[in-house]
């Protein structure tokens, strides 16, 4: 419906004197009722099959997106290949708080004064929907609103099932705690064409200036950010990570929570294992000889995904046990369905998308108009290619067997892309297929959240690029939330090792993808170590279980895994004992990676670091042993 700036819908909401008088000026401002009036101004004017959202860039119409009307959903997709992810320079800072991110003022040579001002010009020319949500979920989100431009609803309706619906009745009385505005055009005119986020804080209200059509950096990760900065000024973290209720054949449940930079598994922690069409499941192939090493499994066990990617560390759900405490901070999952090539191989996932309890908005999925949006048709990019991130925006609810109440963690699993390591290719690869760590390694690994082994993730940085593709790490920084942190870095550092040393009844584990020494492994080793923590209920180890693995950044490895009377190889546990690998070439591999850490963790080493944290970095660049880390941090077994 279209309102009046002095209708009481919004006449409850602290708008502010800029916000004010967009509003005021603006030729129409529609906040949609429903769900299903914000969906069919996501269709445009003529509700369909097709819309354009086109704007004038100095005369010349430009268009930014297309949204096309589907039999289950809306499928919007953009004309250029760059739009279609999210650009990873593409967070800048106008405020003069605290902050290690590139400021404005330093990347573009004037104060973000007159692009806030042009902005909101802008806006008040155009008709306008604006929606107010609640960053962080509908149970402990806090109140804010998005102002978006009317033809551009469709990333209304996106960031609402993100974060889910709620109206201005609901909330009542509000003062924003965020506020996004989107401006697309302003890219071009402003930019340069390229992809800008603007965070402008203050202790109060965390402003959001979107100048793309994309909602990864803004509705996405952008209210992630905002959650981030709030928990640094409250004293919570919301982790970059999935978490699942695993429930074992014999019915004892494990809570896994797992972690890591891009690629390093979170949304494969909540699939299930792959197996093989005999159903044996394949654990690795040695890519010396080229041998299978399998394994046979006759029962697997249930998982309920309790978070996707942002889970919620609220001080509201902790219930003093010990563990953490965890939830999720969305509504509704931003899926990357590039994995799905073809019909069948997710049916679950395939069911929930293709036959939705309400119409989904799909992301660069080449959508046919009134047919039905399938998720393995990927919009082609430029070159013919499938684009490697498409997406769909699906309910939480719409997942199957979902855990809809906060979940206390067993066990924090963190994963780490692996390349192969093999005598006549010494690399860091060396990671053995399960590793307990006590909580001082624990927060090294979130520290750095390297990433490695020719990492997928879209939109990466050339230099980054280039390091990754020769088997180099880079660091995605603290507890692989980092580059959506307004803040800086020791001072998130801080507050991951307070959250890491509090729940002192948690378990850490490192588990590694793609390599183990020689061994291809995928993602099995991930999963299979997932099955064996739940096996163990929660992961309990006698001393006697866990010895000190000859790398000290790995901790323990166990001294043996057994799955249904099957014991795991040994060398893939210790792979310093594979053949292809041995002590000269492991040792190498550990000189690699220790170098890469002492490197990267010299930086912390400010005065604003807590004392604990100093002497953990301190023990690592002493090259100190396991047992000197478990001795400022005790390991709960």
């Amino acid at each position: 419906m279209s309102i009046m700036l002095d209708s009481p819908v919004l006449a409850q909401v602290s708008l502010g004197p800029e916000l004010t008088a967009t509003l005021a000026a603006a030729p129409s401002v529609t906040v949609p009722a429903t769900r299903a009036e914000l969906y069919a101004l996501a269709l445009g004017p003529a509700g369909g099959p097709h819309h354009r959202v086109d704007y004038d860039v100095d005369g010349e119409v430009v268009t930014e997106a297309t949204v096309t009307r589907c039999r289950n959903g809306v499928a919007a997709n953009y004309p250029e290949d760059y739009m279609r992810r999210r650009d990873p320079q593409c967070m800048v800072i106008a405020d003069s708080r605290p902050t290690d991110k590139t400021r404005f003022a330093d990347r573009f040579g004037q104060a973000f004064t007159g692009t806030r001002a042009d902005t909101f010009a802008w806006l008040a020319d155009q008709d306008l929907v604006v929606v107010p949500f609640k960053a962080g979920g509908l149970t402990y989100g806090s109140p804010s609103l998005a102002v978006v431009p009317l033809n551009a609803a469709f990333f209304a309706l996106a960031l609402v099932d993100l974060q889910g619906w709620v109206t201005f009745d609901e909330l009542g009385a509000f003062s924003p705690r965020s506020i996004l505005y989107v401006a697309p055009p302003m890219r071009h005119t402003h930019f340069g064409g390229k992809q800008v986020v603007v965070h402008d804080r203050t202790a109060t209200l965390h402003e959001i200036f979107a100048y793309n059509l994309y909602p990864g950096p803004s509705a996405k990760k952008g209210v992630f950010s905002v959650l981030l900065d709030i928990g640094e000024t409250e004293g919570w973290i919301t982790a970059h990570a999935s978490s699942v209720r695993v429930t074992t054949p014999y019915d004892n449940e494990t809570v896994i929570m797992h972690e890591g930079a891009s690629g390093g598994g979170k949304s494969e922690m909540c699939q299930d294992l792959r197996r093989e069409d005999d159903g044996r499941i394949l654990l690795g192939r040695n890519v010396v000889t080229g041998e299978d090493y399998h394994l046979t499994l006759s029962e697997t066990s249930d998982l309920s995904p309790v978070t996707d990617d942002m889970t919620l560390c609220h001080p509201a759900v902790q219930d003093g046990s010990g563990k953490l405490v965890v939830a999720d901070a969305e509504d509704g999952w931003f899926v990357r369905v590039d994995n799905l090539t073809s019909y069948g191989q997710d049916p679950h996932f395939e069911r929930a998308v293709i036959h939705p309890e309400q119409p989904l908005v799909f992301f660069s999925i080449d959508g046919v108009a009134d047919a039905t949006a399938l998720p393995w048709e990927h919009t082609p990019d430029a070159d013919g290619t499938p684009c490697p991130n498409p997406r769909v925006v699906i309910p939480r609810r719409g997942i199957d067997g979902i855990v809809h109440e906060p979940a206390a963690v067993d066990v924090r699993t963190f994963g780490v892309r692996m390349p192969a390591c093999t005598r006549d290719n010494p690399t860091y690869g060396i990671m053995g297929m399960t590793h307990f760590v006590p909580p001082a390694i624990a927060w090294l690994w979130r520290l750095i959240a390297p990433r490695g082994d020719k990492n997928p993730s879209i939109g990466e940085a050339a230099d980054a690029v280039a390091t990754l593709a020769h088997g180099g790490m880079v660091s995605e920084g603290v507890g692989s939330y980092w580059p959506f942190s307004t803040g800086t870095k020791v001072a998130a550092a801080n507050l991951l090792l307070e959250q890491l040393t509090t729940y002192d009844r948690t378990r850490y584990v490192l588990t590694p993808n793609q390599h183990i020494g020689a061994y291809k492994v995928g993602f099995a080793a991930e999963w299979l170590t997932r099955e064996w923590l739940a096996r163990k209920g929660g992961g309990r180890m006698r001393h006697d279980q866990l010895e000190p693995a000859r790398c000290a950044l790995f901790g323990y490895a166990p001294t043996e895994i057994t799955l249904d009377g099957q014991s795991v190889r040994r060398t893939l546990l210790r792979p310093e004992m594979q053949s292809q690998v041995g002590t000269e070439v492991y040792d190498r591999g550990c000189a690699i990676l220790t170098g890469f850490f002492k490197a990267e963790l010299a930086r912390f080493l400010t005065p604003d670091l807590s004392d604990l944290g100093r002497r953990i970095i301190e023990t690592c660049l002493a090259d100190g042993g396991v047992e000197d880390y478990e001795a400022l941090t005790p390991m709960y077994r």
